[in-house]
């Protein structure tokens, strides 16, 4: 597991702890059909879990799951799950039904009452039989769904090697300030971030943008759109550094004063 646990909240406290104990139960888990806070809470789980977590195997539809990837820190948890050979994704399009986790010995069926997820099981053994055979037959149609996002433990252990424990702490420390990091364009989108805690330690826009692009964060564009879009709002700024051979590189610079336009969040790198 990686060295920072990210606690997103989760909606129902009682569903997580009973996806918990499910976890320390089954050798095998079938989650079918997830509606967005199942499968979040699913995967916030799995990330917090202490034990030897089971197989789980997810049969979602395409949309659900393009969605839940938009949000870096779900998507860098999903992809450190698959990379640690505990997590498998599958789309279908068929698959109008409620949300089903699946183990060995139960079957639960995720309905929501009051707006509280509620967890109702059945334990006979034939019908979980039944249950689990009908739902491998189309896992093992299923298409299966790829995360691009890099594993979160690959991100801290790359921002540790190329720029020191301060930068990585930092990056840490804003993704533990938020509950999600949706994609470009948004305010804090994990590009931002990166740009706002190099900034903070003055390291140089082609390093922070080198190594994004080399971890699959995202690409060399996309950090100095954004970088831009930063210097226009006065949140950065950058500094001519000469080199031997070739355009002055160019460091980035953190404007202090201005940071309240990032709705204060970023108080947490210059703490």
């Amino acid at each position: 597991m990686c060295e920072y646990v990210l606690r997103s909240s989760v909606l129902d406290q009682e569903f997580a702890e009973m996806t918990r104990s499910l976890f320390e139960d089954a050798d095998t888990i079938l989650v079918v059909n997830p509606a967005s806070d199942v499968f979040r809470t699913v995967i916030l789980t799995a990330t917090e879990f202490d034990d030897e977590l089971p197989d789980l195997q997810v049969l979602a539809t395409p949309d659900l799951l393009k969605a839940a990837v938009e949000d870096f820190i779900l998507a860098s948890q999903i992809a450190d799950l698959i990379d640690q050979g505990t997590l498998s994704l599958r789309t279908t399009t068929d698959i109008a039904r409620s949300s089903l986790l699946i183990s060995d010995e139960q079957v639960v069926s995720v309905v929501t009452l009051d707006d509280e997820l509620t967890g109702l099981h059945s334990t006979d053994e034939a019908f979980v039989e039944n249950v689990r055979t009908t739902f491998m037959d189309e896992w093992e149609t299923g298409d299966e769904f790829t995360v691009r996002m890099p594993p979160l433990s690959r991100v801290q252990e790359t921002l540790s090697d190329e720029f020191g424990d301060d930068v990585k702490d930092d990056f840490m420390m804003m993704l533990e300030s938020v509950e999600t990091v949706p994609g470009e364009d948004d305010d804090l989108d994990v590009v931002t971030i990166a740009l706002l805690v190099a900034a903070n330690n003055n390291e140089l826009l082609y390093d922070i943008s080198k190594w994004g692009e080399d971890t699959g964060v995202a690409s060399k564009a996309t950090f100095s759109r954004t970088k831009t879009r930063l210097e226009d709002r006065d949140l950065i700024d950058t500094e001519k550094v000469p080199i031997d051979v070739g355009r002055p590189r160019l460091r980035l610079v953190l404007m202090a004063d201005n940071l309240e336009d990032v709705d204060s969040l970023a108080d947490q790198v210059t703490a």
